[in-house]
């Protein structure tokens, strides 16, 4: 078989299916002002598959030669400094036409391969030259692919979110800043039951579609003969849709050309912005939705757009714009956007919020959680930032990964040397010999590198029949609701362990995936006898594994409960000297402790007292608590 077949990609067209997702990548490859598409869905469906096909259909592109940022040779509002300067000077520049990059994006990616490194000497004599480009430059007009992006670090994370909101890329050190265009189609795949993706990201995106498994098993079937086809014979397969793969490049062509040419009219503009002020959305999705629904219309070959357009967009930009709280689970069917799109072109244009009736249907002993405890961020404020920027714990980093922030004389044999501080500390030393700086090896430096640590909270709820009474439960559940979405803000993992009748169980080991734990939450039954000794010996060994496979990890135990307990693990040894022991030994391995405190009356007799000295935990009355005070105690235990 000749070397290049083993490059060739299998065709977007004979991808089974999956409609939404090769429509939503389509209308970004027309147009990237979209804001990129994320692809929601469990392994195994073509999301990959596609996102590797989409780059094959789009036109050449031409580039300036020689240029590391691939800058539009014909538009200076997308060139480099560099190459502007050399336009003005010359009128010109020389240029090559190449086919439209994918750049994959790594999860094991660091800050510098991501934007570029800059040699601070250089930088200071010759501005944009002294980069060494990264990813970002390498993506520019082209396709930044990010496989698992709800894996990304969070400062790799930041950094691709400015660029993909300002279409530049700037990289800064020691005080020396150097900038290039970053424009870019943002495609993420995820799959949502490793956890979910951060709020901030999250909104970024313009579209969002979701691929399943596909149930028909004659596609299914039609999808094993494809892939059979193309891997017997991939140069057959390719030329076999070799028509249907110009007739869509064409399509793309000819709505590109289009597309400033297409308008929406004035009674369409204000049907959208009313149905996204009705459901509260931020103003970039109303922007999106008219851009979108512009490129659909241009792909049709119309210079209007009409109505069906917009149903359409909005399927594919509201949904994920409508979580404005941690586990809501949105639902937006095309009946719904319909109807809204209905009520918003009436007289007086406004759409009635939905009042949602009915409520989960409640089983015997099951009661919901007290919204009085709610902590109410909305995703979209920004008087929430602080509360909102990622992970809450900053380490200083061992592995080489994180933000480069200081310098430091290495110990022993440096692994990450920073060159800007060892050239400083040569230059210091006066160690020049003509033009040229000798380094020795005490001036090498290393990076000092912070990232930010993980966080796991550990909640333990006692479901006993004691806690049925004065309403306890739903102020529990309240509670550890709001805890919840406070560890959905910050990026926190979350371990559910429940406590009720005989044992306790961990209903839900470690996870990102905090809907899953809200979920069981809702569904916590209540009643039986109260077996706390079960729930700390729990939570210890959780604690104990976690440390083992991750020793930057810090622990977060959080026991909401009256203390009334009365089973012990043995009973020649009794439930307080169990409690004593087991509150010592999370106290020993470092896990810091909130009790939050159930009963009515402080005075009443239990074991919190036992729990709170032992453990040396913070001990919390459930009258004394409002959602910020439960943001302000989890941020201090956790800085302990």
């Amino acid at each position: 078989m000749p070397h290049h077949v083993r490059r060739i990609i299998y065709p977007f067209t004979a991808i089974v299916d999956q409609e939404p997702m090769k429509k939503a990548l389509i209308l970004n490859a027309v147009n990237p002002k979209i804001g990129g598409v994320l692809i929601r869905g469990e392994k195994g469906t073509g999301k990959s598959t596609a996102v590797r096909g989409l780059a094959e259909l789009l036109p050449e592109i031409d580039v300036v030669e020689g240029c590391p940022f691939n800058c539009n040779p014909h538009n200076p509002a997308e060139m480099c400094d560099n190459c502007f300067e050399r336009f003005e000077e010359e009128g010109s520049l020389p240029s090559a036409r190449r086919k439209v990059k994918i750049v994959d994006l790594p999860l094991n990616a660091t800050v510098d391969r991501v934007a570029g490194s800059l040699d601070i000497e250089r930088a200071i004599r010759e501005g944009l030259k002294a980069l060494e480009p990264g990813l970002l430059a390498e993506a520019n007009r082209g396709i930044l692919y990010v496989d698992e992006v709800n894996l990304l670090d969070d400062y790799v994370a930041d950094v691709l979110l400015d660029a993909a909101a300002s279409g530049v890329n700037v990289v800064e050190r020691e005080g020396v800043s150097v900038s290039h265009p970053a424009k870019f189609i943002l495609v993420g795949t995820m799959n949502p039951e490793e956890g979910e993706i951060r709020p901030q990201l999250l909104d970024r995106f313009g579209l969002q579609v979701e691929v399943r498994s596909l149930e028909d098993p004659r596609l299914r079937v039609e999808v094993m003969r494809r892939v059979e086809e193309f891997e017997d014979d991939p140069v057959a397969f390719t030329e076999k849709y070799k028509g249907k793969q110009e007739e869509l490049r064409n399509r793309i062509a000819r709505a590109m050309e289009i597309l400033p040419k297409v308008t929406a009219s004035d009674e369409l503009l204000l049907a959208i912005a009313g149905v996204c002020a009705s459901l509260k959305t931020s103003n970039r999705a109303e922007i999106t939705i008219v851009k979108a629904a512009r490129t659909i219309a241009a792909l049709e070959g119309r210079m209007l757009v009409n109505e069906r357009d917009v149903e359409e967009a909005m399927s594919m930009a509201l949904p994920h714009r409508m979580r404005r709280h941690p586990f809501e689970q949105p639902r937006l069917e095309q009946q719904q956007i319909r109807e809204l799109l209905e009520k918003a072109k009436e007289p007086l244009g406004g759409v009635e919020e939905g009042k949602g009736g009915g409520g989960q249907p409640s089983g015997e002993k099951v009661f919901e959680a007290d919204p009085s405890y709610h902590l109410d961020f909305s995703l979209d404020e920004k008087s929430n930032h602080a509360i909102r920027s990622g992970r809450r714990l900053r380490v200083k980093s061992v592995n080489g990964r994180g933000v480069y922030v200081a310098s430091t004389v290495p110990r022993g044999k440096p692994r990450d040397i920073a060159l800007d501080a060892t050239i400083r500390a040569a230059a210091a030393k006066g160690r020049w010999n003509g033009e040229k700086l000798m380094v020795k090896p005490e001036d090498l430096r290393e990076k000092v590198r912070f990232s930010r640590a993980a966080a796991l909270i550990v909640l333990v709820v006692d479901a006993s029949g004691s806690m049925a009474a004065l309403r306890r439960m739903e102020a529990a559940k309240g509670v550890a609701t709001s805890l919840l979405r406070d560890a959905y803000i910050n990026r926190d993992r979350v371990a559910f362990i429940a406590f009720r009748g005989g044992r306790a169980q961990l209903v839900l080991p470690p996870t990102s995936n905090l809907d899953a734990a809200a979920s069981f939450l809702r569904r916590l039954p209540t009643g039986g006898k109260t077996p706390l000794s079960s729930a700390m010996l729990q939570a210890l060994e959780l604690v104990k594994r976690e440390k083992i496979s991750r020793r930057d990890i810090k622990p977060l135990v959080v026991i909401i409960t009256d203390g009334q307990a009365n089973v012990p693990l043995d009973q020649k040894v009794g439930v307080r000297s169990e409690l004593e022991k087991l509150s010592e030994n999370l106290r020993r391995i470092g896990a810091s402790t909130i009790v939050v405190d159930t009963r009515v009356s402080p005075w009443k007799p239990s074991y919190i007292e036992t729990l709170v000295k032992h453990a040396q935990a913070r001990h919390v009355r459930l009258p004394d608590l409002n959602p910020e005070k439960i943001h302000t105690i989890i941020k201090s235990s956790l800085a302990r």
